[in-house]
């Protein structure tokens, strides 16, 4: 039988590829071959099932292998406080922080945007704010990651003051440094700081993304800048060649549905090289049904379900 020392890679490199395809039927069969041999029980394989079960959001097990784990290094604390935050389970995500912070394990660089994710979800300002006293204490502050984290707490806990502060402190910014702060205008409905910053960003050769894009068009949406957000549209394809994904139509619809502009919506469905989703379709019948379009209603569900029905015929 091989010795542990050759098993080893053998067994890291199968777990890795578990973990980039989420195969969770793979990761099983081989933690079953793992126990056969007889070496699950080691550090290195278990802290490798621990990461991988992780990444897989097979939280139950990851936690059972964690609490048997000899060494809890840093990155596995990481990788269950990430696991967590991806799946919205963010008090799950600060108790485990928490956790790590007794044990006492000193954190890195790649904790604390986790942990500031969290605190965006369940909108945790002290929290925040002791993170970033800590983060500030530690030498984080320079890291990008971390600012752009920092901006993302402060914008989702409704301080813009605090987190255009760390923005304009920031020596370097990248394309989501520049996303998240539009995107926290637009969340509490500063729009017009939305499309100055996209002006600055365009201006001083930062290329806006898909995100990007979305932000923007998600505030044309809700503030009723219709021509703007045709202009914006277009731009994005010809302008930058960032083709639009669903999402972007969904703004489209959304922005021209809120103003009425039913069949132009229509038309731009019919127009989409991307497989349009039952909540798009449910976008504009909502929109048909707010504005009284009940012929356009009529095609619309003829269209998604196959039969001719009026969502908007009766008049409250």
């Amino acid at each position: 039988m091989a010795k542990l020392h050759e098993l080893k890679p053998i067994y890291a490199t199968h777990l890795d590829k578990c973990c980039s395809s989420k195969n969770t039927n793979n990761l099983k069969i081989i933690h079953a071959r793992t126990i056969i041999l007889g070496i699950s029980h080691h550090d290195f394989i278990r802290t490798k099932l621990v990461s991988c079960y992780a990444s897989c959001s097979q939280l139950h097990q990851a936690n059972i292998l964690f609490s048997f784990t000899n060494r809890q290094p840093i990155f596995l604390f990481n990788s269950l406080i990430r696991a967590y935050s991806s799946l919205n389970m963010f008090s799950h995500s600060l108790s485990l922080f928490r956790r790590m912070v007794f044990s006492p394990k000193p954190f890195d660089r790649h904790t604390l945007p986790l942990v500031l994710k969290s605190c965006a979800g369940l909108s945790a300002l002290r929290l925040g704010r002791q993170v970033h006293g800590a983060l500030l204490v530690n030498g984080f502050g320079l890291d990008l990651k971390n600012s752009n984290a920092l901006i993302h707490m402060y914008c989702k806990c409704g301080h813009l003051d605090f987190a255009r502060k760390v923005f304009d402190g920031m020596w370097k910014r990248n394309v989501i440094t520049m996303s998240t702060m539009m995107a926290g205008y637009g969340m509490h409905g500063r729009f017009e700081e939305v499309f100055e910053m996209f002006s600055r960003m365009v201006e001083v050769g930062e290329r806006p993304d898909g995100v990007t894009f979305t932000v923007v068009l998600t505030a044309c949406s809700h503030g009723g800048f219709v021509e703007k957000g045709r202009e914006i549209f277009e731009t994005m394809k010809v302008g930058f060649g960032v083709k639009p994904e669903l999402r972007h139509y969904t703004c489209m619809v959304d922005m021209l549905g809120r103003v009425g502009l039913v069949e132009e919506a229509e038309k731009l469905i019919l127009r989409m090289d991307v497989e349009p989703d039952e909540a798009l379709w449910g976008a504009l019948l909502g929109a048909c049904k707010t504005h009284r379009k009940v012929d356009v209603a009529e095609r619309v569900a003829e269209r998604v379900y196959g039969t001719e029905i009026s969502v908007v015929a009766s008049s409250n």
